[in-house]
C-alpha cells in the first residue's frame, strides 16, 4: 500500500465517523483536529477502524503518530507493506 492509499483509506474513516466534516480541503501536513471537529472519541474510532477494517493495531503509545494525513502516511505504510509481505 502507498503512502496516499493510506491517506485516502485515513480519509474515508473520517468520512464514516464525522459524515457532516468537509473533508475536500484537508491539508496532508496539517493536525486533523486543528482542521476537523474530531474529539477524542472521534480519533480512537479512527484507531479502532482501522483494527477492525484492516487488522492494523496502534498502540496507544504511538496514537500520536496519527496526528495529521502526512504522519499516518508515514506511520501506517510500513504496517501494511509488513501484513502484506
Amino acid at each position: 500500500m502507498t503512502k496516499d492509499e493510506c491517506r485516502k483509506l485515513v480519509i474515508d474513516i473520517i468520512s464514516d465517523i464525522a459524515p457532516d466534516e468537509d473533508l475536500s480541503a484537508v491539508k496532508p501536513d496539517v493536525r486533523l483536529r486543528d482542521q476537523l471537529q474530531l474529539d477524542s472519541m472521534d480519533f480512537l474510532d479512527i484507531v479502532m477502524e482501522l483494527r477492525k477494517r484492516h487488522g492494523i493495531e496502534v498502540p496507544e503509545a504511538d496514537y500520536m503518530q496519527l496526528a495529521s494525513l502526512d504522519s499516518c502516511a508515514d506511520y501506517l505504510t510500513p504496517k501494511f507493506q509488513a501484513k502484506a509481505g
